[in-house]
């Protein structure tokens, strides 16, 4: 028992760098498209790239741990990368509904505030929820089907009359805003499942997948820059616009996305519910203290919904398995006891 505390604490530390991750970057993100004149602001699609570019680096360096040496890196390089064009192929599904799902952040919080965005982020668990049950054949309990109705209701009152930032000048469109939220939602409950099912579909190294899914991803957003973008980054440069508020943006973007797996293997859903609940109140006093964010009741009745459902969801199941077999032998009155358990 002596590594209990050590492991409560880890268990924490997680929590804690989770949440900050999760409420710093929207909040700073929302700050880096609403502080500078349009004419002047940074291209999202150069942004969502070197993300793409940093996560790789990143990946090469923790495979480069797990295999030991150069050897064993170049070599399984050179079996699962560049040997397996098929697998590339197979991620760059998920590379591309990513890319998707990061230039619609950049959109929705274009003309969104953070509280709001954070909050409405939170679709992304029914999202999730639907898209396991019908790619994974996962069942979900009745608390689960609860909560997700729930956190629909929650979302509904914060959207029914948004809350306004009066400290923000630039022009904004909530319904474009929400719009760009249930695309990214869609993407990210799709692009999580699928990747969680091409994992398990074979035993190579999460992060050999993890570098399959950046080259493919790397490829697609320089192409998203050249088709969008293409003609004013000539013009201007790929890094124009840049402010360290931006680097940091992009830095909290490439590290969040790798930090979540080890999150997911030492927490449980229940502390990733929490740190979910606690990121959308630090966006919510961060948008107050940044932006003038004018809390509605609508809003906050939603935010409580969210928050509530989102601890309800992360509940555990009931174990079933444990419960005593039936006899042939028993009572109606016996088998609706159990049944009722």
């Amino acid at each position: 028992m002596a590594n209990e505390p050590v492991s409560s604490a880890f268990k924490l530390y997680c929590l804690s760098v989770m949440t900050l991750v999760a409420a710093t970057y929207t909040v700073a993100l929302r700050y880096t498209r609403t502080t500078m004149p349009s004419g002047d602001l940074y291209f999202s699609t150069t942004a969502v790239c070197i993300t793409e570019v940093i996560k790789l680096i990143l990946s090469l360096g923790m495979l480069a741990r797990e295999t030991g040496s150069p050897g064993r890196l170049k070599s399984s390089l050179g079996e699962h990368v560049f040997g397996s064009p098929k697998e590339l192929l197979k991620l760059s599904i998920p590379s591309v509904v990513y890319a998707v799902q990061n230039n619609m952040a950049f959109l929705a919080l274009s003309n969104l505030d953070a509280a709001v965005y954070q909050v409405t982020y939170q679709l992304k668990i029914p999202c999730t929820a639907l898209c396991m049950v019908f790619m994974l054949n996962r069942s979900l309990s009745r608390m689960q089907w609860f909560s997700v109705f729930m956190l629909c209701g929650g979302v509904t009152l914060v959207q029914w009359k948004p809350a306004e930032s009066t400290k923000v000048q630039i022009d904004q469109s909530p319904v474009v805003g929400f719009i760009a939220i249930a695309i990214a939602v869609i993407c990210s409950g799709f692009a999580g499942v699928y990747f969680e099912k091409v994992l398990k579909s074979s035993n190579t190294s999460l992060w050999v997948r993890n570098i399959q899914m950046y080259i493919s991803g790397i490829a697609i957003t320089l192409f998203g820059v050249y088709v969008t973008d293409g003609g004013r980054v000539v013009e201007k440069g790929f890094f124009f616009g840049y402010t360290p508020w931006v680097c940091f943006v992009v830095c909290l973007a490439s590290v969040g996305g790798l930090y979540t797996s080890i999150v997911v293997k030492y927490t449980d859903n229940i502390m990733k519910g929490f740190s979910a609940a606690a990121a959308i109140v630090l966006s919510t006093v961060a948008s107050v203290v940044l932006f003038g964010l004018k809390i509605t009741f609508t809003f906050a009745a939603g935010a409580m919904l969210v928050c509530v459902s989102i601890y309800l969801y992360g509940l555990p199941k009931q174990d079933t398995s444990k419960l005593p077999q039936q006899s042939p032998h028993e009572t109606d009155e016996s088998k609706q006891k159990l049944i009722t358990v």
